[in-house]
């Protein structure tokens, strides 16, 4: 059974249980690198700090066990569905898809039309997993501090 819990700042701990899982699991997937968030980057205020930052956070239970997590951000014009992860041991389980479910929910309640995202470049896995949520590609985007991402949306008003 899946279920969604979102955050609090309160929830810090379970974030950062599963943040740092993601960035050990799969460093290419995001942003941010591990050694960012550890020693002295590693601090109670600095994770509630950032579930305080990001409009919604929250993760997945499988069988009462942490199995994923993801935040809506909007922070820019459109929300952008961003930090998502699974556990390896919950892939092709379904929690990806309740993840983007509960981001897309949060989005419409939101008020808005379009739910964006950015992934890094030959995750085909995750742009799978996002087309198959509806997203569709709108091309690459240029970074010049960073690896190449694909930008994918969501019409919201179609579902």
């Amino acid at each position: 059974m899946i279920s969604i819990r979102r955050l609090t700042p309160d929830d810090w701990r379970d974030w950062r249980n599963l943040r740092l899982a993601a960035l050990r699991e799969a460093p290419y997937a995001f942003g941010s690198a591990l050694a960012d968030w550890q020693g002295a980057g590693d601090t109670e205020e600095r994770w509630r700090a950032r579930l305080m930052s990001v409009e919604f956070n929250a993760i997945a239970l499988l069988d009462q066990a942490d199995a994923g997590m993801v935040s809506g951000s909007l922070e820019g014009e459109q929300p952008e569905l961003i930090s998502m992860w699974v556990v390896p041991s919950a892939r092709g389980r379904g929690v990806g898809d309740a993840l983007i479910g509960s981001v897309i929910d949060w989005a419409r309640s939101a008020g808005r039309d379009t739910l964006v995202l950015q992934l890094v470049e030959g995750n085909e896995h995750a742009a799978a997993l996002y087309r198959r949520n509806g997203f569709e590609d709108r091309g690459l985007v240029a970074d010049a501090d960073g690896p190449c991402e694909r930008l994918m949306a969501l019409d919201l008003l179609s579902g």
